[in-house]
């Protein structure tokens, strides 16, 4: 690591493989443990055919007593039906036991392909080998984190350590995985999320809701919202059992959301076989969900997407696209900026070097979009990436 990483108390980490996709070598089952009982919030894909451990979850959280994140990579258990959500309930057992807790103290998250029954004696065995590892060292919370991972060409970490008000310092940690299949509406992409700080349950998903929203929820690769989309934040207390109230709590929201604007843009610059991060920002949308409909169109747009792949400051293509999300505006007042080189100005096209701007996106891999409409004051900001002939492959021979 470039820089420290903090690991919050009280917490235990291992991935290990079990086998999951066959003939693999490649860590695949990984366990997070709260040594004490702990506070988790979660949100959760809005896919209507959303997996098993979904569910599973979904009835359970927020609550209390918590001391099991199980992950499996390599199965989606989604649409699997009633063998499906037995076993999203056999796995959070398995998991549960192998660290002396329970099923009902568990919560569990699958990746990977969908219609596939979990190998139910390989995930028993991976929460025996699991358990038999866990560790507090950064080296084993990035086993847990690459064990998480199924496309992903790197592991997705951070850390914050902050100093409440009320004088303790705290620490939250965060692990996530994805590269495609990412089009997040919670709501493939999974985040664990682990302070050692004490949280209601209402206050931990009324924060985990609000940082996922301008976060996880402006990303996007392709616009598929996946059926396994979860974000989980535990809450341990292992620093102070008193959960955090007022301005103490709020600096607490504050350092989570800024870690997870650090988080979430990992997943579509590790998309698969990107080429260029695409920051969108939209100025002066009539309100937050228009700025939204805004960018997340110019986001999926594949026209849009295979131009910045092709280093084409096709500027045509984005505005273009802006006009037919349904959202009303002037289009005399809209402008736009690619790398801060302005190409168009309240509905006219302006003279520009073409080929100093195209060299600015060729030679970076981050590109800028800055959108400006005259229609109110709301803003937002939206990461996506481009669309390659490495993207096509990799998607067309995915379970062939």
């Amino acid at each position: 690591m470039d820089k420290e990483f903090y690991i919050p108390q009280g917490y235990r980490f291992a991935g290990v493989n079990c086998a999951i996709k066959p003939n693999s070598t490649k860590l695949d089952f990984s366990l997070i443990v709260s040594d004490k009982p702990a506070t988790v919030a979660g949100v959760y894909t809005q896919n209507l055919n959303c997996g098993a451990p979904v569910i599973y979850d979904r009835e359970r959280t927020p609550g209390r007593g918590f001391h099991v994140i199980a992950t499996d990579s390599g199965v989606a258990n989604a649409c699997t039906g009633r063998v499906g959500l037995f076993n999203a309930r056999k796995m959070a057992e398995y998991a549960g036991e192998a660290v002396g807790a329970t099923g009902d103290q568990t919560l569990v998250m699958s990746t990977g392909v969908i219609g596939v029954q979990l190998p139910m004696n390989r995930i028993a065995i991976g929460a025996e080998k699991a358990a038999a590892k866990l560790g507090t060292t950064f080296h084993d919370f990035e086993k847990a984190a690459t064990a998480m991972t199924t496309t992903d060409t790197k592991i997705k970490i951070v850390s914050r350590e902050k100093t409440l008000p009320n004088g303790k310092t705290i620490r939250i940690a965060g692990m996530c995985k994805g590269a495609a299949m990412i089009g997040p509406n919670m709501a493939t992409m999974l985040a664990s999320l682990i302070t050692d700080a004490m949280l209601e349950p209402e206050d931990a998903q009324k924060i985990l809701r609000a940082s996922v929203e301008d976060t996880f929820n402006c990303i996007s690769v392709e616009g598929h919202t996946s059926t396994s989309d979860t974000v989980l934040l535990m809450a341990n207390g292992a620093v102070d059992s008193t959960p955090l109230k007022g301005e103490d709590l709020d600096v607490f929201a504050e350092t989570l959301l800024d870690m997870c604007k650090e988080l979430a843009p990992m997943i579509p610059n590790d998309g698969e076989g990107v080429s260029h991060l695409i920051t969108i920002d939209v100025y002066g949308a009539p309100d937050r969900e228009s700025a939204k409909k805004l960018a997340q169109t110019v986001a999926n747009d594949a026209l849009v997407k295979t131009a910045i792949c092709g280093a084409d400051p096709n500027w045509g293509r984005i505005v273009s696209a802006t006009g037919r999300c349904g959202v009303p505006y002037d289009p005399s007042k809209v402008s736009l900026k690619v790398n801060g080189f302005l190409l168009y100005e309240n509905g006219t096209p302006v003279a520009f070097d073409k080929q100093v701007v195209s060299d600015s996106i060729r030679n970076n891999r981050d590109t800028s979009f800055e959108l400006f409409f005259q229609e109110g004051d709301a803003s937002i900001r939206f990461w996506t990436s481009d669309l390659t002939v490495e993207y096509v492959h990799l998607n067309a021979d995915y379970t062939t």
